[in-house]
């Protein structure tokens, strides 16, 4: 069923992995898709030309969303081919492996820049039209490192407990413009971060599997077709970790 039919949905981070998964299944919603990427052209082209190629609306749009300039241009160029963004995912993100003591200043700030300041930003330069319109969807894609120790270090924690801190902020001032925000804390899914090495056995979830990111695009269509929650975080963890 298309839920989504004359709505524009932006996923920064879109070119790949979860956002990849995200942005699919968005345009199959019905959704025209704008697919943010800072250097994966040629992936984010591939993504829209599957989206194309089944008869959707989409776009490529490069942009480094932890820069207010390059955010703003990126908005009014969806605004300009696809229209006004109804949908808002969040997902653009870093993962910096690094001990307590091996972690720099100069990588804790870029990564609360690309995880956490992205999200201000981005949701910042599309609220004001959500407003006007009364309707909006802002899905924010934390971690279960937000509330757990996970993997990648303190600076990852920081921010992606700082994106939920956001989540509840925007969500507890924008609902009575018909605009919900919530998260989807995904732990342990099979993108190219855990094969690399993050997680080299999914033994320890209680599944027995590592999760995907179509089961991350599924929490987060979830989001957007409910109207009445809002302020709240999904965990997807295959049973590792409950609220």
């Amino acid at each position: 069923m298309a839920l989504l039919t004359d709505r524009v949905a932006l996923v920064t981070g879109g070119s790949r992995g979860i956002g990849r998964a995200v942005a699919l299944a968005l345009a199959d919603a019905g959704a025209a898709v704008a697919v943010n990427y800072r250097e994966r052209a040629d992936d984010a082209r591939t993504v829209v030309d599957a989206i194309r190629s089944a008869g959707g609306r989409a776009m490529a749009i490069g942009a480094d969303v932890s820069r207010s300039v390059e955010v703003s241009a990126m908005v009014a160029a969806v605004v300009h081919e696809l229209g006004p963004v109804d949908v808002l995912v969040n997902n653009a993100g870093l993962a910096i492996i690094r001990g307590v003591e091996d972690i720099t200043e100069e990588e804790f700030d870029l990564t609360i820049a690309v995880n956490l300041k992205s999200a201000f930003l981005c949701t910042q330069a599309v609220v004001p039209a959500m407003r006007a319109r009364k309707w909006g969807r802002i899905v924010n894609i934390s971690s279960g490192a937000a509330r757990g120790a996970g993997g990648v270090g303190v600076h990852y924690n920081a921010s992606k407990a700082g994106m939920e801190g956001l989540t509840r902020g925007y969500a507890a001032r924008l609902v009575k413009d018909g605009i919900t925000v919530n998260a989807v804390a995904p732990s342990l899914i099979e993108t190219d971060m855990v094969k690399a090495g993050l997680a080299s056995s999914a033994s320890r979830i209680p599944l027995g599997r590592f999760g995907t990111a179509d089961e991350c695009a599924q929490v987060v269509l979830m989001l957007v077709g409910n109207a009445y929650l809002t302020g709240q975080t999904v965990p997807l963890s295959g049973g590792l970790a409950f609220n």
